[in-house]
């Protein structure tokens, strides 16, 4: 592997997304999410944008436990089932996962997401409420209407602390203890993640997917200075792929342009990626050839050719204005800086070689290249 990109893999159940590049920026379902789009032809960017670290210190989850234990919730808000199976096995290290499930065991339990559910219920404990758009603002919202003034509510963390929901608990009335079990981290490695922020910036990857809302910040920070840049990307020709709405709205927020599936499953982001990104596809008829252009290749009549960046970006420039003459100096504007206009012909006689269409790109004498629609 090369700068966090996958190797290619024979398509195992289509080819929708052949053509495609799609930078992943999950860390622990990597691997998952990488194969389901890659099994659809896509080819696949590696750059988790944050690792789940367990706490090196695990004074405070002990202290959250020694008070659900002292005091039992009347709620317990499980937010991620990583977080409740290792907060569980924790107090299991303690000789406390019994005493803990029986304190658990008197709570009205909420579980924000599907995973939460399935650890909720591999501890032995009963499920009471999820919200439908798994957001913690819709959980907060649900226990202030049903009231919890007086009441002890547990908070298992997903992540960082979120105080803005804490206080909203509080100020209903409800004594909070939040229960930390892991924390965000950045990469190990975090070439992967400013090369994927190179891509970005560079238009060079045709969609980003984020699986929390914590890695879409990530990534944004690592942008650093090119920050608007990556937006502008974003806003345009770079598709955000969302898991869901919680996921999105660090992009939302910023007027980036998202597509989430509405349930959060790796499975329907996958979905809706397939839908959406053929749909932005270019399509045009030259000197008796239909092309499509997609990401890193073009597909003519119906099979597949792979380009490099720079013939790719002087075919676009081209289709963006069928059958009209483009200088070589118009051309230079979209290769990689430093090029000169030698560049520019060895660009066009690559994308020709590569298109295996020499007549698509017509040469007009002194004056620059067209695609030929006649």
């Amino acid at each position: 592997m090369t700068d966090g990109v996958r190797p290619a893999t024979q398509p195992a159940t289509g080819t929708e997304l052949a053509g495609f590049t799609i930078g992943v920026t999950a860390d622990r379902r990597r691997d998952e999410l990488a194969t389901l789009l890659e099994r659809r032809g896509a080819r696949v960017v590696l750059a988790p944008a944050l690792r789940i670290v367990p706490l090196a210190d695990d004074t405070d989850l002990r202290e959250a436990t020694r008070a659900c234990l002292d005091r039992p919730p009347d709620v317990l808000v499980a937010n991620t089932g990583i977080g409740m199976r290792g907060w569980l096995e924790a107090a299991e290290g303690w000789g406390l996962a019994e005493p803990l499930r029986g304190a658990l065991g008197q709570a009205y339990v909420v579980a924000r997401g599907s995973r939460a559910r399935a650890a909720i219920r591999a501890a032995g404990l009963r499920h009471h409420w999820s919200p439908a758009t798994e957001s913690s603002a819709e959980v907060v919202e649900h226990l202030r209407r049903r009231g919890v003034a007086g009441q002890v509510v547990a908070v298992q963390l997903h992540g960082d602390r979120q105080p803005e929901w804490t206080e909203a608990l509080q100020e209903a009335g409800a004594t909070v203890v939040e229960v930390p079990v892991y924390r965000w981290a950045p990469p190990a490695d975090p070439a992967p993640l400013h090369r994927l922020v190179d891509l970005v910036a560079g238009r060079l990857v045709d969609a980003v997917t984020f699986t929390s809302a914590p890695a879409a910040e990530a990534l944004l920070r690592a942008a650093g200075d090119r920050t608007e840049t990556v937006l502008a990307a974003f806003r345009g020709d770079v598709l955000a792929g969302c898991v869901g709405a919680v996921t999105a709205e660090p992009l939302v927020r910023r007027g980036v342009p998202v597509s989430a599936p509405s349930r959060a499953r790796l499975g329907a982001l996958v979905r809706t990626i397939v839908d959406e990104l053929p749909r932005r596809t270019t399509t045009v008829r030259a000197a008796g050839h239909l092309l499509t252009l997609r990401g890193h290749a073009a597909v003519v009549d119906g099979e597949l050719r792979p380009l490099a960046p720079a013939p790719m970006a002087v075919l676009r420039a081209l289709a963006r204005v069928p059958g009209k003459v483009l200088s070589r100096t118009t051309l230079l504007r979209t290769l990689p800086r430093g090029a000169d206009e030698h560049a520019v012909e060895m660009a066009v006689a690559r994308l020709r070689a590569g298109l295996r269409a020499p007549t698509v790109v017509q040469t007009v004498v002194k004056r620059g290249y067209r695609l030929r629609v006649d």
